[in-house]
């Protein structure tokens, strides 16, 4: 189906249509300590990463880089070990086995890069009254901001300053506004699962270096 170049989401459909994979395509081994499995979510990471795109301002290319960045040092591990890499959390106790920490922390940023989307968009989608600058500037403050320098608060407050128009936003994501908030709300709910079981992880001891 041809698709308008200024409109990203087919006929009739959503945004959330468009992406390679999402998170509630992630398998999580609830019966393995609930491992999840590292190429499905570095691929709905990176399908992720195209929210960025919709938001439409060239000040998110340095936090969309920044994800990317952190998904490629966790790749890199998975395809230098692939069979200590096969979950996030195998790669990262492994990786630590061997006195390094480059893809765990990745893995640390980028968790914490999703857990600041997804509060942004549950909390606008939970306040309507709410514009996205508001809901992404509280969010920023609850889950990045205390992480960053004082040279790159900075650029993610201009990124936060940039955001759309909410109305605007959400035309982007589907003409079906109904259609968008279902698809959001079960987008969000595997989103926050799988950064829940993550930062619960990675506050253990073995996923520490």
């Amino acid at each position: 189906m041809a698709v308008p170049h200024n409109v990203p989401f087919p006929s009739g459909g959503t945004w959330f249509d468009t992406l390679h994979k999402t998170f509630d395509d992630v398998p999580v081994q609830a019966n393995n300590d609930n491992a999840i499995p590292t190429s499905d979510f570095l691929e709905a990471a990176e399908s992720l990463t195209t929210l960025f795109d919709v938001l439409g301002s060239m000040a998110f290319t340095p936090v969309k880089n920044d994800m990317i960045g952190n998904i490629k040092k966790v790749r890199d591990r998975q395809l230098a070990t692939p069979a200590d890499s096969e979950t996030l959390q195998s790669l990262v106790t492994n990786e630590l086995k061997t006195k390094k920490h480059t893809a765990a922390e990745g893995l640390l940023w980028l968790v914490r890069a999703l857990d600041f989307t997804s509060q942004g968009i549950r909390s606008n989608l939970q306040n309507p009254s709410d514009e996205l600058s508001a809901s992404f500037r509280t969010a920023y403050g609850n889950t990045l901001k205390p992480h960053h320098s004082f040279m790159v608060k900075p650029i993610f407050s201009a990124a936060m300053s940039a955001t759309p128009y909410r109305k605007d936003f959400y035309a982007k994501l589907g003409d079906d506004q109904a259609k968008v908030d279902e698809a959001a709300g079960k987008w969000l709910e595997a989103l926050e699962k799988q950064v829940s079981i993550l930062k619960q992880f990675q506050a253990r001891k073995e996923a520490k270096w």
